[in-house]
């Protein structure tokens, strides 16, 4: 059996998607990355608002505001690209064929 999260994928699907362990396990690092980035994001910038705090004075849960916004922001953005290369690996393993190949354009 293939554990997805904390479900179990029945013997008969895993068989007939034999790639789909590999695809849980890229979305899981895909998403490690992007906790991984919001939390030294947000910890960085907020690093960075208190040594400028020193120029220009502003209250406190205005820094963790917009830590926790550039933190997010570049969440979003580390597992958005990791969960289409996880995509990409899906469709590879399910046909043979990278998306670029299927999406080409014959009538250059």
């Amino acid at each position: 059996m293939v554990n997805l999260g904390l479900s179990r994928v029945d013997d008969a699907v895993a068989a007939k998607h034999p790639g789909l362990e590999e695809y849980a396990a890229c979305q899981s690092n895909a998403f490690m990355k992007g906790v991984f980035t919001f939390v030294t994001g947000t910890g960085v910038t907020f690093g960075l608002q208190l040594f400028i705090k020193r120029k220009f004075a502003y209250p406190v849960q205005w820094s963790l505001l917009v830590s926790a916004i550039v933190g997010s922001v570049a969440s979003y953005k580390v597992t958005k690209t990791e969960s289409q290369k996880c995509r990409d690996l899906w469709i590879f393993l399910e046909t043979g064929q990278l998306p670029k190949d299927m999406n080409t354009d014959h009538h250059n």
